[in-house]
């Protein structure tokens, strides 16, 4: 709230990291733009990381990803409210979160009631980003985004002035310095579910790339599943069959994947929809129409009389030219 007193709040370095999220409905690319944004409140030093939703799986997949950008994680993770992180109206971690903060050594430690300026340097990262990269972002696809946010906060924003001690230095000098405790190899295993439409070639999209499911779902809704730390997609209809599994492309390829046996399949199905019963009609020679031809005497009327064209002139003129 404006107004109210405020204060700065000493941050040892490698304490903790603020969380929060910011959207933008209008996407260039459709809908809106989720982005989670982890501070190091004592160097200042921002990481961001597009999702596609703001559930709990999307949550820990940005988590990590934001981890390993800053290059390891403090042990206070300080949040505000989120419910995929915080039971409503309490201050206990949700059971399904805890297993996540343990997993790489962190403590979760959520704002006290209608205190947001309790992580005052994230709010104020929000406020950065927003106004400096997303105003000016030409991309037109999450990859391309999350390419230019990379770029963005490793460069502009970590070489933002800083004072340490009374000595001048940067953003990215002081975040150099602070001690971090290493991450696990893998990511928490959590599991990311989207829902697709399958489109009139046998395929879903997902994260820029298709992959092919069986002939015959055109139209229809599937599910794909993908297990954070591994390699592959699951693909499954919306009754929860499996329907394929392939091995992820790298996020906006451009890539087709599909399986030799679902090729077959789809030859198949494509060719056995022609047929030779019988030929193909031949196009009528059709004379003009009444209505053709009173347009035709419309659009000649203006041109005077009829005009001639001697052949022999123009065989002359490119006579003369060569």
């Amino acid at each position: 709230m404006s107004g109210r007193d405020t204060i700065e709040i000493d941050h040892p370095a490698g304490e903790e990291m603020q969380w929060d999220w910011f959207e933008r409905r209008k996407a260039p690319w459709g809908g809106t733009a989720y982005v989670l944004l982890g501070t190091l409140p004592h160097s200042g030093r921002v990481r961001g990381v597009l999702a596609e939703s703001l559930d709990q799986p999307h949550l820990i997949e940005a988590i990590d990803a934001v981890l390993r950008r800053h290059g390891g994680t403090p042990r206070i993770w300080r949040t505000d409210r989120l419910a995929t992180v915080i039971v409503p109206g309490s201050r206990d971690v949700q059971p399904s979160f805890a297993p996540v903060a343990k997993f790489y050594g962190a403590v979760v430690e959520p704002c006290p009631p209608r205190r947001g300026n309790r992580k005052g340097a994230v709010e104020s990262s929000v406020r950065y980003v927003c106004g400096r990269w997303w105003r000016t972002m030409t991309a037109v696809t999450p990859a391309q985004a999350q390419a230019s946010l990379d770029v963005f906060c490793s460069g502009t924003a970590d070489t933002r002035r800083r004072k340490a001690g009374g000595i001048a230095s940067t953003v990215g000098a002081l975040a150099d310095a602070e001690p971090m405790l290493a991450l696990p190899a893998a990511p928490y295993p959590a599991t990311v579910i989207v829902s697709r439409q399958v489109g009139p070639n046998a395929a879903v999209a997902f994260r820029g790339n298709s992959y092919s499911v069986p002939p015959g779902l055109a139209g229809t809704q599937v599910e794909c599943r993908h297990r954070l730390g591994t390699a592959m997609l699951e693909i499954r209809s919306a009754a929860r069959i499996p329907l394929a599994s392939h091995r992820l492309a790298p996020d906006g390829a451009g890539t087709l994947v599909r399986s030799a046996g679902h090729r077959a399949e789809l030859e198949r199905a494509v060719l056995s929809a022609f047929t030779t019963d019988r030929p193909c009609e031949r196009k009528g020679n059709h004379p003009p129409g009444p209505s053709a031809r009173d347009e035709a005497a419309r659009l000649l009327a203006g041109l005077g009389p009829d005009v001639t064209v001697n052949l022999a002139d123009w065989a002359g003129l490119a006579e003369v030219t060569r």
